[in-house]
């Protein structure tokens, strides 16, 4: 089976009451994987990206390659990594059936992944920071730290650190929440993803430091993409109406 499963409900705001139920967990791999893009897409603009790594050959990764493919199209090589070797082949295979545009190198080991690109995805099921060197990254380097546990706390202090939501990641032991833990204080932390957006902080901080992004994973995202998947549902005359889902309403003019 695998890892996730999630259900989502979508009520009227007039009413409260259901409208639609929708299967939650592709849309969830979806929001992930189309925000860690655009954060690629603005924290790493005017950086080399036809090379990509991956460390995590899941869903999440394969999602988070299919985006940063449609934001940047000149990718032609990825190099991969996982644990499991059968999971990254798989994850090759899949791959190549599905865009089949792409050169997919399997590395050996995760700091063969390091070394390979100035844009990594760190997409694992990691509970405990593993990553304590980032002797191989190259100056200047993007890292999208989709799984929030890869890294050292101390590595995170090091790098220029951009998170969606500084509450939400600072808490059930992320590696930024256990930087918190280490420093005392939330100084580390530059901006959001936000802030960059709407101008109000730079892509980077300089063109040197390692940018890190770590994004918690906001439920309103998963909202808005469960709108839209709603929407082109309807459009498209997918799904299946229930019409007795509710009750008969109850009043003077009904048997009670």
């Amino acid at each position: 089976m695998d890892r996730a499963s999630a259900l989502v409900v979508l009520n009227s705001s007039q009413t409260g009451r259901p409208e639609v139920i929708l299967e939650g967990s592709l849309i969830s791999a979806k929001r992930t994987a189309a925000s860690a893009a655009l954060a690629a897409q603005w924290l790493h603009r005017g950086k080399k990206t036809n090379r990509v790594g991956l460390i995590g050959c899941g869903l999440i990764g394969f999602e988070i390659a299919r985006f940063l493919l449609a934001i940047f199209p000149e990718i032609n090589h990825f190099v991969i990594y996982d644990l499991d070797i059968a999971r990254a082949e798989q994850f090759r295979r899949k791959f190549q059936e599905t865009f089949g545009v792409c050169e997919v190198e399997i590395a050996k080991e995760s700091k063969a992944v390091l070394g390979s690109s100035s844009l990594i995805s760190l997409a694992t099921t990691a509970n405990t920071p593993y990553l304590n060197d980032l002797s191989e990254i190259s100056p200047g380097s993007t890292i999208l730290h989709v799984s929030l546990r890869d890294l050292s706390p101390r590595i995170i202090i090091s790098c220029d650190n951009v998170v969606d939501d500084i509450d939400h990641v600072c808490r059930a032991q992320t590696s930024i929440h256990l930087a918190e833990q280490l420093t005392g204080n939330r100084g580390f932390l530059r901006c959001t993803i936000a802030e960059v957006l709407m101008g109000e902080a730079a892509s980077r901080r300089d063109a040197e430091s390692i940018v890190v992004f770590s994004p918690f994973g906001l439920g309103v995202l998963d909202l808005a993409v469960a709108d839209f998947v709603r929407n082109l549902g309807i459009a498209q005359e997918k799904g299946a109406a229930i019409k007795s889902f509710l009750p008969e309403p109850w009043g003077e003019n009904h048997n009670r």
